[in-house]
């Protein structure tokens, strides 16, 4: 009885798709790796912190000095390593962060969604009707809290967000006291500069793709030029 030979076994699709040396395959290779890399750090940032956005970028100057202009935070939930403490907790407790007492949270204005979330310092939490006194400097002032939740301001800023943007924050109207499922969390530490990446994302992956769009050429070239130069002996000695 005779044995028929084995067929060899065809690549699969996939096989075929990671040993392609095709520009255009190679390049959507490159991408897809890419992505998943991205899409396992946006993961990891997502477990680890328990809320989105799990960073943020500095834009303003309202945190002065303890936060700049380009510094990337790093955000937990508001209760994630301890319960959320405002200014007026903090100071009892000798909690600090950030160089003062209490929490800086990140927190949608008037409970927006489509609007760039604030990052100042919680200082007290207000119950309706709750009034009151901040002192900047020789300016003292009082506040009234129409509906309970935190009252926040920037560090470098002059008064409360709250009486801060009286005639209005983007079309919101003044800004109300944060409530609660307002706060997207709380601010953990801070990286300076890291935070130019994400307000320039648009550029940096443009020139990112094109580096390596350039690579996979070049890297083509060379394994074209290591196959022709292997080549050249053999067809020499024949």
């Amino acid at each position: 009885m005779s044995v028929q030979p084995k067929k060899k076994q065809q690549p699969s699709l996939i096989e075929r798709w990671k040993e392609s040396d095709n520009k255009i395959v190679t390049t959507v290779r490159e991408l897809v790796w890419v992505l998943v890399v991205v899409g396992a750090i946006a993961l990891t940032l997502f477990l680890v912190s328990g809320t989105w956005p799990a960073v943020v970028t500095i834009e303003s100057e309202s945190m002065v000095p303890h936060m700049n202009v380009g510094d990337l935070v790093f955000v937990v939930e508001k209760d994630r390593f301890g319960p959320l403490e405002t200014w007026d907790t903090g100071k009892d407790s000798g909690y600090m962060k950030f160089g003062d007492y209490g929490d800086v949270i990140i927190y949608r204005p008037n409970g927006a969604g489509d609007i760039h979330p604030i990052i100042h310092r919680a200082l007290v939490y207000a119950g309706v009707n709750e009034t009151y006194q901040f002192r900047t400097g020789n300016y003292i002032y009082n506040y009234t809290a129409p509906q309970a939740g935190y009252i926040t301001k920037g560090d470098n800023n002059m008064v409360i967000d709250q009486v801060g943007w009286i005639d209005g924050y983007r079309g919101l109207g003044s800004l109300e006291p944060v409530k609660p499922d307002w706060v997207v969390g709380k601010a953990l530490f801070a990286i300076p500069l890291l935070g130019y990446l994400p307000l320039n994302i648009v550029p940096v992956a443009i020139i990112l793709i094109a580096a390596m769009i350039i690579y996979e050429f070049y890297a083509s070239w060379k394994r074209r030029s290591r196959e022709e130069s292997e080549e050249e002996p053999e067809k020499s000695g024949k």
